[in-house]
């Protein structure tokens, strides 16, 4: 009745998933103040075709590190009870392994222990499955989020400066769509700094709202 592999590997896959997070925006924030990429966005005539690092604007966008940072923490929490779970049940396992091997236990004794090992494994199996699927919601309930306040930005932001068009560029081994690009036409760093100033009045607006009703609770 060894069930070590399974146990490992259900235990293995939440940690895949809880690196596959830290790698989805894992480089730090730019700098705040305006580049030459930021002015380069205010003096492109309208009409032109501009385009912008998508990896760049997930790593250095102040909303997707805040939500990256918040799903790694839960993640982390299911990880670490998952393994907590896996690692009684397996003590339990070698313990019953042992007193067979040792003749400690009559046979329905054993088969008791057998059956409700048994249970035990499949409740256990059953909760890692959960648990990795919501793993799975949590982190594309934030892609949807980080997707969601990227796309509105642009579409405005693509509104307001008369762009044509505006195209992400997501590098990697060539860069697709741009494989070659005029850096005069590349508004990354406009892109960012508009997501974040806009985060940062979310945000502020967000407090704001909720510290009437602190104080009316309060009192």
């Amino acid at each position: 009745m060894k069930q070590t592999p399974l146990i490992l590997s259900i235990i293995a896959l939440v940690a895949v998933a809880a690196m596959g997070i830290a790698q989805l925006t894992s480089d730090g924030k730019g700098g705040k103040s305006k580049s030459a990429n930021e002015e380069n966005a205010e003096t492109l005539s309208a009409g032109s075709i501009v385009w912008f690092d998508l990896d760049r604007v997930t790593n250095e966008y102040d909303m997707a590190n805040d939500l990256r940072s918040v799903v790694e923490t839960k993640v982390q929490g299911i990880s670490d009870e998952i393994n907590r779970r896996g690692n009684k049940l397996q003590s339990d396992l070698n313990k019953f392994q042992s007193d067979l091997d040792k003749g400690l236990l009559i046979r329905s004794v054993a088969e008791q222990k057998s059956q409700k090992l048994q249970q035990q494994q499949n409740s256990f199996n059953t909760y890692a499955a959960q648990k990795q699927q919501e793993i799975a919601e949590e982190q594309q309930v934030m892609l949807n989020q980080i997707a969601d306040a990227i796309n509105t930005f642009i579409q405005q932001f693509t509104k307001d400066n008369g762009y044509t068009m505006v195209i992400a560029n997501q590098g990697g081994i060539l860069a697709m769509p741009v494989a070659a690009g005029d850096p005069e036409l590349d508004v990354t760093d406009a892109v960012i700094a508009g997501l974040n100033a806009e985060y940062v009045k979310t945000k502020g607006k967000a407090s704001s709202e909720t510290e009437p009703a602190a104080e009316e609770k309060a009192e």
